[in-house]
């Protein structure tokens, strides 16, 4: 190389076999030109005052100095040198007999890397051998390349002559250049690449410095030897600039690496941070081996090592051993605050070790992996507290079935999946004498019975059945592969068999609390095709047939419609429906402000429907959405509403109230790729601007992952309409959903907001809905809130907005106005008197 060959990792622990072979190639090289280059002529001046043996000590004290002068740095490999070689190979070639040049850098290279090995490096003798072969069959190869071109024996420069000595120089470079690469590629199984150029690019300004050194040498030498006297403290203000530049080049390139190799702890597993860690140290330091010790919270220990090959294995652990470290290793203990995350250890090459440099640059990339651990660790938690809320928002907590919310969403999607005409049955159970387990045995013998009844249950479903729980002594079971035979009853009759097996399979003896005991179930049983009805009509009608069974006396029972007066009515309020649609004076509006929690300002407004019914009443939501979704009125009814709501938007715009109006839409609706044309025709009717209309899309909809919903609300983004996702947490599949779907707007389902108060589980979901908003960058919206208490906590736990009967109730549309005015006012008024007072 230009320099010194690069410091080995391996050290005395031994050489491969190929870079034995290499040692003993390149010493022969070297002997023989030594030998040959002793019975080369050359021709002295007769009156020659130093004589052939002077000339050659001075030689071999010249290149054993320009070694001893060497500029280390750190590579990957371990740690390279460079010298003053090209110099000392000039001013030699000048001095002595070219064929002399040889045999004197093997002696004066073998003595000047004796002494480093004696006084620091600690090299075996055959590294020695093999540093110093190297250089001087490199310097053999240089001698060649210049005497080709001229004859630099006590020659006077010319500009020939010094061009035949930059060749020469240049060979020199290359050669040793090249064999430290093939030392490394050998040796440790790397790239030669990288630290070749690293130590090209690194000698590249000490390179063109020592030929210029050389000459001047030459030169001076030629002219008059006093002037040599000026040149020590000259040469060394050159090394000291070769020496910073040096080291502000390395120190640019850590930081560089530093950088680059903190940015990659920006991850959020721990998996990912331990293995960017072991990455970018390996990198960073050029280290031997890195390990990341991982502190779990549970107490358990898993190791992340990595070495120079660039393999990661990681495994379970015990505590990291407390030992001190040897000289060659830098541990640096883990942890955030007094919470320990971990433990870094970074083993250094035996011939480079640590510097008081490097040990800062560890603590300071040990503090950056500790934040990121402990990030890691704190996403983890919040992923497992989100999947947990989110299982333990649609199972039951005692049997670990779906419960009624999930049976009615999933049971619709199951349902929505099947041909219009698949029959499906849906089995409805009640386990009889239930309260009477609970008042002579006692609750914990209820909850056993219950668990038991589930894993029969579960036992008994087949592949394609949806199972649940709906709440105290009631289990559902959907069949969806019932076989079509041609025959209608044919599906009932499979139906009843299989409600038959059930009820005899669960009275099979079995032991709760130590009582032997029968469970004997009421079975009601519906048969519907799958397009007919959706899961909570099917519910309800299993539920009339379950008390059949009961009145009747046996244990299972078909639906009877003769006996449900309930289908009637509904066809009825159908009928009804499109005559209310037709006029304007019976579908009103009632509309509920959300306020912002900090200032009051309102920050939307909930459009709910509510029907004037001539005849019935007043008639909530309840009482009549459920079969409009069912039926071919939807899509009228949707654009009914949908009108109503731009048309009261229009008119706060024209008072100066910029408040987004929030309209629930049906899963049905968003079935139809015609509903954003339709949407885009109703904002530009009533000049409202596309960003102050909200959608509300509901749970079904959130699990749903049918291509055309998908489209239609990537439509509707795109136009500029808003999106919530209404009573979120109650879902399973809420967060896949917002991987699929970018929405503004999170609403924390009522059920939550009431129960936080009492229920850990409750505000811990509440918190992680807030939590995450904050993270994607949505509004969060808290319903159903209404003590002073609920809003309190809300605010504290970071959420922005409200409503509930606490602020306002649902009003009509012709006083919406007044109250967001005045709440507009009143919110700029506190927010000037804030500023008023923070200016005083």
């Amino acid at each position: 190389m230009t320099s010194g060959p690069p410091a080995d990792r391996l050290g005395a622990r031994g050489m491969p076999a190929r870079l034995l072979v290499l040692t003993g190639a390149v010493t022969l090289t070297a002997l023989v030109s030594a030998m040959v280059g002793w019975t080369l002529p050359f021709r002295l001046p007769a009156d020659d005052p130093l004589g052939g043996p002077a000339r050659f000590g001075i030689a071999v004290a010249i290149l054993a100095v320009a070694q001893l002068a060497r500029l280390r740095f750190r590579t990957g490999a371990g740690m390279v040198s460079i010298t003053w070689g090209e110099a000392a190979l000039i001013v030699c070639l000048y001095l002595t007999p070219a064929g002399w040049l040889p045999s004197a850098t093997l002696l004066g290279a073998g003595l000047a890397w004796t002494a480093h090995s004696l006084y620091g490096d600690r090299r075996p003798l055959l590294e020695i051998v093999r540093i110093a072969a190297s250089l001087a069959a490199a310097s053999a190869l240089a001698v060649s390349v210049t005497t080709a071109l001229g004859e630099p024996l006590l020659a006077p420069p010319t500009p020939m002559l010094a061009l035949a000595v930059i060749a020469g120089s240049v060979t020199y470079l290359l050669v040793t250049a090249w064999l430290g690469g093939v030392t490394l590629g050998l040796r440790h199984g790397l790239p030669i690449g990288p630290p070749l150029l690293a130590a090209l690019r690194a000698k590249l300004l000490m390179f063109v410095g020592n030929v210029a050194v050389g000459l001047v040498v030459v030169t001076l030498l030629e002219l008059d030897p006093r002037w040599l006297l000026l040149l020590p403290p000259l040469l060394w203000l050159l090394h000291q600039t070769y020496r910073y530049r040096l080291r502000a080049d390395q120190e640019r390139r850590t930081w560089r690496a530093f950088a680059e190799a903190t940015a990659a702890l920006n991850q959020l597993d721990e998996r990912g941070v331990a293995s960017a860690a072991v990455s970018g140290a390996l990198t960073l330091f050029n280290a031997e081996l890195v390990d990341v010790d991982v502190a779990r919270a549970d107490g358990r220990w898993r190791r992340y090592r990595g070495d120079a090959g660039g393999q990661l294995v990681d495994r379970e652990v015990g505590p990291p051993d407390q030992s001190e470290p040897d000289e060659h290793e830098l541990v640096r203990p883990l942890s955030v605050g007094a919470a320990p995350v971990g433990r870094l250890r970074v083993r250094f090459p035996r011939s480079a070790p640590p510097t008081a440099r490097e040990r800062d640059a560890i603590a300071a990339f040990g503090d950056a992996l500790a934040a990121a651990l402990h990030d890691a660790a704190t996403h983890r938690e919040l992923r497992l507290v989100t999947a947990r809320s989110s299982y333990e928002a649609v199972h039951d907590p005692l049997t670990g079935l779906v419960n009624r919310t999930a049976m009615l969403s999933k049971g619709d999607q199951s349902l929505r999946q099947l041909a219009h005409e698949h029959p499906v049955a849906l089995l409805l159970l009640d386990i009889n004498q239930f309260k009477e387990v609970n008042d002579t045995l006692g609750h914990a013998a209820g909850d056993q019975l219950l668990r038991l009844t589930a894993n029969r249950l579960s036992a008994l479903a087949r592949p394609g059945d949806l199972l649940g729980r709906l709440g105290g002594d009631e289990f559902a079971l959907l069949l969806t592969s019932v076989p079509v035979l041609g025959d209608r009853t044919a599906p009932m009759a499979y139906a009843l068999r299989q409600a038959r097996e059930i009820a005899e399979r669960l009275a099979a003896p079995t032991e709760v609390a130590g009582v032997r005991m029968s469970i004997e179930v009421s079975v009601g049983v519906v048969v519907a095709d799958a397009g007919t009805a959706d899961l909570t009509e099917l519910l309800r009608r299993a539920d009339i047939a379950m008390y059949q069974a009961k009145e009747g006396g046996g244990s299972v029972a078909a639906y009877d419609s003769t006996r449900d007066a309930a289908s009637t009515d509904q066809l009825a309020l159908l009928a009804e429906l499109r005559e209310a649609l037709e006029v304007d004076d019976q579908l009103v509006l009632a509309l509920q402000p959300a306020v912002d929690l900090a200032t009051g300002a309102p920050t939307g407004v909930e459009a709910l429907i509510r029907w004037q019914h001539p005849r019935r009443g007043w008639l909530n939501p309840i009482d009549f959405i459920r079969p409009v979704e069912n039926s071919e009125q939807l899509g009228t009814f949707t654009r009914y509403v949908l009108n109503k709501a731009l048309g009261v938007a229009a008119g706060w715009a024209r008072e100066g109230l910029d408040v987004p109006i929030s309209v629930n839409l049906s899963a049905r609706s968003l079935l139809d790729p015609r509903l954003p044309a339709e949407i885009a025709e109703a904002l530009r009717r009533h000049q409202v601007p596309p960003h102050r209309l909200v959608l509300e899309i509901t749970e079904t909809v959130v699990m749903s992952e049918l291509e055309v919903i998908d489209e239609v609300l990537s439509t509707l983004r795109s136009m500029g309409v808003q999106l919530a996702v209404d009573d979120f947490g109650t879902g399973f599949s809420s967060l896949t959903f917002l991987t699929r779907i970018a929405v503004d707007e999170l609403k924390v389902d009522r059920s939550f907001v009431i129960r936080m108060a009492d229920s850990p589980e409750a505000a811990a979901i509440v918190r992680t809905t807030v939590g995450l908003a904050h993270e994607l960058g949505l509004r969060v919206v808290a319903e159903g809130v209404e003590t002073a208490e609920q809003r309190l906590a809300l605010a504290e736990l970071g959420c922005t907005s409200a409503q509930g009967y606490h602020f306002f109730k649902p009003m009509p549309a012709d006083k919406i106005g007044a109250v967001l005015g005045s709440l507009r006012d009143s919110a700029e008024s506190n927010v000037f008197r804030l500023r008023a007072d923070g200016a005083s």
